[in-house]
């Protein structure tokens, strides 16, 4: 059972572990025996990476964060919308013309994204990037679109679209303007293969931290579990809580600072994709499992299915667990998660 103690209703992952600096340091000089932590802080993948290792010596620590870094950039070359020389804008170019064959990894990776679709039908859809940019969360929208409008920006989205050939190594986009891409599980993915490829490598501990899709692994070289700060959203420079972080994926999603209020409802900048509609009813979603690529996925797709949907579907999973802050600020977990000196609700 996972324990909390004095969590805020305000959920947020501090990027950043025990306050680093954004260079690669340690904690302790060289000269002193044992392993020691190292970090380096980079923007990767249009994001910030906390990366951080558990090494004999700064060369060590360097060689690593560095395997860690072309791993990244890979994976980044491999899935990337924006790149016209990846595999996924060659998908995306031919779609509705020509199945694209690609290596056993992109297609892999698309095949458990479609996996996930079928099993939470549809509230997570990578054929999301198909959807026509009608929400801006800038303060330029005031009022509803037309409903019309609405229908018409999901009409190229559907995950059923996305044929696969496993024989083939295939994938193909049946109509023309589909697309596909991977901003809701990316880095989660991309933390992943990091932390796998470091893991062969022999480094027992670290934490790839992909702008809050965080992966942790071993402990810190005092043998102590690693810890992730809470802080409130609205004033991030107010610690709450350390949470220990062992063996273990964590990803939150909130939408504290992108929405926008239509008709006294708050909407969320995370859209269903099988709608067109933002998303409401909650103001962050914790993801707690072993995989960041899975966390990243159910994180965003708590918005979409809502609070009780959300919750039940949790529950039926086993190895996820979740924390819920509703528009109540109301503290809401799935079942296997005992908070204490908190007011919660339990479902």
């Amino acid at each position: 059972m996972l324990i909390i103690r004095q969590i805020t209703t305000m959920l947020f992952l501090l990027v950043s572990i025990f306050g680093y600096s954004e260079s690669l340091q340690t904690t302790l000089s060289d000269t002193t025996p044992g392993p020691k932590v190292y970090q380096r802080t980079l923007k990767l993948m249009g994001s910030r990476f906390d990366l951080t290792v558990v090494a004999e010596n700064q060369e060590k620590g360097n060689e690593y964060i560095d395997l860690a870094i072309s791993e990244i950039s890979r994976i980044e070359k491999l899935i990337s919308s924006w790149d016209p020389l990846s595999q996924t804008s060659a998908i995306n170019r031919n779609a509705g013309l020509k199945p694209i064959k690609v290596d056993p990894e992109l297609f892999q990776l698309i095949e458990r994204a479609l996996k996930i679709s079928n099993l939470i039908q549809g509230a997570f859809d990578i054929s999301y990037a198909s959807m026509d940019r009608i929400w801006k969360f800038d303060g330029s929208v005031t009022e509803m679109p037309p409903k019309e409008t609405i229908k018409q920006s999901v009409a190229k989205v559907g995950y059923q679209n996305i044929i696969l050939d496993r024989g083939k190594q295939t994938v193909f986009l049946k109509n023309k303007g589909m697309k596909i891409g991977f901003g809701a599980i990316g880095k989660g993915y991309a933390a992943d293969k990091a932390k796998a490829l470091l893991v062969e490598q022999g480094v027992k501990s670290g934490i790839i931290n992909a702008s809050g899709d965080l992966n942790a692994w071993g402990t810190q070289p005092n043998g102590k579990d690693w810890m992730v700060a809470i802080v409130n959203p609205l004033n991030k420079s107010k610690v709450f809580s350390w949470l220990p972080v062992k063996n273990q994926s964590v990803v939150t999603s909130g939408n504290y600072e992108k929405y926008i209020v239509l008709n006294g409802e708050r909407y969320s900048h995370i859209i269903d994709p099988r709608t067109g509609y933002p998303s409401k009813g909650i103001l962050s979603a914790t993801i707690f499992t072993k995989n960041a690529e899975l966390a990243d996925a159910l994180a965003t797709s708590i918005f979409v299915m809502g609070v009780e949907t959300g919750l039940d579907f949790i529950n039926q999973l086993k190895g996820v667990e979740c924390i819920i802050v509703d528009l109540d600020n109301k503290v809401i977990t799935s079942k296997n998660i005992a908070l204490k000196e908190i007011e919660k609700q339990t479902r």
